[in-house]
């Protein structure tokens, strides 16, 4: 059980060598921060919360050959064709059963995106911090792992448009606004757009999320889901592997 005061927070490192984007939300979705910061930066954050879920958009570890296993390949569904998939994790293969395309995560650290080796850093030193893994019914330090297009996926219940495009950021901010996240109506745009602004190029996006931000966004809010509504995720993967939390209780065949 989380305390009323519990911050929801999400990070999302796939920048690389650039700082992370964060975001945090609190009990009734509203916005506390959003910004950028080197890992100890985040983690300081992360480390003053009394009451915090927080929701990483990146792998936990690198692959641990479970689909190798002909016991975890048996009981999947549908199975694996026979010699396919062995070098990716369980959730990655589930994903892409219904159309979502996920990265494979390497079974050497050294070998995955730097992203990915910022996120096995990143879960490390949440552990040295007494973060546990969601779910934990009686503790109030909590961390899970995110995929933001899964997430906006589930949400839209189709797979979005092309995160770095104009009309692609415009529709994850209006679909988290939909959800009732405190963050401005991305429908302005259209309102203020005049023949003179397009003839100039000039575009009134200020109140329009970056992607990075977007991410960390749709994190935080699925930490808050899995916080307040746990009946209301789903968990997709092996959990001795590492699983991705999902704000939809119902997964759809597939995502056209």
């Amino acid at each position: 059980m989380f305390y009323s005061n519990t911050t929801y927070l999400g990070i999302d490192p796939t920048a690389g060598d650039r700082p992370f984007t964060y975001a945090a939300l609190d009990q009734d979705r509203n916005l506390l921060a959003i910004g950028q910061g080197d890992m100890d930066e985040v983690l300081a954050f992360v480390a003053g919360q009394r009451s915090a879920i927080v929701a990483v958009s990146a792998p936990r570890s690198p692959n641990q050959g479970f689909m190798d296993r002909a016991e975890v390949r048996d009981r999947l569904s549908p199975p694996p064709r026979p010699g396919r998939w062995r070098n990716f994790r369980v959730v990655e293969y589930l994903l892409r059963q219904h159309n979502i395309y996920m990265p494979q995560t390497s079974s050497q650290a050294e070998t995955c995106p730097r992203w990915m080796q910022q996120g096995f850093i990143l879960f490390q030193r949440l552990k040295s911090l007494n973060y546990l893994a969601y779910p934990q019914k009686d503790s109030a330090h909590q961390y899970l792992e995110v995929y933001p297009h899964a997430c906006f996926s589930v949400l839209l219940e189709h797979l979005p448009l092309h995160k770095h495009s104009l009309e692609g950021r415009i529709q994850r901010q209006l679909i988290l606004y939909k959800y009732d996240l405190n963050i401005p109506d991305p429908m302005y745009i259209f309102e203020e757009i005049t023949r003179h602004r397009l003839l100039k190029g000039i575009l009134p996006i200020d109140d329009l999320y970056q992607v990075e931000e977007l991410d960390a966004l749709v994190a935080a809010y699925t930490a808050w889901v899995a916080g307040t509504q746990p009946d209301q995720v789903s968990l997709l993967g092996d959990s001795l592997e590492g699983q991705i939390v999902l704000p939809t209780s119902e997964i759809q065949h597939r995502y056209p």
